[in-house]
């Protein structure tokens, strides 16, 4: 346990991850302005006292910092973070106006940062292949309810999403698709002995994904739509926590052997 605490790698990893996030938020914002003055007046109001400059030479400095921090782990991990930073700016200069590439990158590019250090590890045991999928599914159902908290501002913006582009219905059938199949994985969980006191997490999600189901069903506000969107939100973030509660030898056994 001591090595994989006192790991400089690891600690490298965290550092370029946390980086190359803040930045693509960033970003994400900057390319988002006029859009976030119709869906966020508030927060684009406050966004108004930070000028366009300071915002990019921001961005450019986090994503030297992660760079850099991924070079002193290797020459690997700095071209999967320099490839990670150019897939954000792509997907907030280009790909998010598009509908299916869009809402493929941003589940895509959401998940990423929180499998880095497995795939560093080498760790692809098939609890964290299935544990992906759960993730991708909520990941991608929470961008679509965003999409449908969003449509004024798309639609204003000329923004092809998903929900412009094929309306409430289509997107609400999507969404209830999703809340379906998330029922697959969390079922294939349960069945490892590894998951541990984390189970308690899936039983907590599945209960707030019915939630979901039936309060969508009668939602057409937008704060309403707002309302599931954060509550997904929330469900993710707890999920980050509840980490700490799986079987670590999940973890650590990769990691020993690796440091060996």
């Amino acid at each position: 346990m001591t090595s994989v605490v006192f790991d400089l790698h690891l600690f490298y990893i965290v550092i370029a991850t946390v980086c190359v996030v803040a930045s693509g938020y960033i970003i994400n914002n900057f390319y988002d302005s006029q859009v976030d003055r119709i869906n966020r007046p508030f927060k684009s109001g406050l966004d108004n006292y930070i000028k366009q400059e300071t915002k990019l030479s921001l961005y450019f400095t986090l994503n030297f910092i992660g760079f850099v921090f991924g070079f002193l782990v290797s020459w690997k991990a700095a071209l999967f973070f320099g490839i990670y930073i150019f897939a954000i700016w792509f997907y907030s200069h280009n790909l998010k106006k598009h509908p299916f590439r869009g809402l493929l990158a941003a589940t895509i590019l959401t998940i990423l940062p929180f499998f880095a250090i497995f795939v560093y590890y080498k760790n692809f045991s098939k609890i964290i292949f299935v544990h992906a999928v759960f993730l991708f599914l909520v990941i991608m159902l929470r961008e679509l309810i965003k999409e449908l908290e969003n449509l004024t501002g798309a639609i204003a913006n000329n923004y092809k999403t998903f929900t412009v582009s094929y309306g409430e219905k289509i997107t609400k059938k999507l969404c209830f698709a999703l809340l379906f199949l998330t029922i697959f994985p969390v079922v294939i969980l349960f069945s490892y002995p590894e998951l541990s006191y984390m189970k308690y997490y899936f039983y907590f999600a599945l209960i707030t994904l019915i939630f979901v189901g039936f309060y969508l069903l009668k939602s057409t506000k937008r704060s309403q739509y707002r309302f599931l969107h954060n509550i997904l939100k929330l469900l993710l973030l707890v999920g980050v926590f509840c980490l700490v509660f799986i079987d670590t030898s999940l973890i650590i056994e990769k990691v020993i052997d690796k440091l060996n």
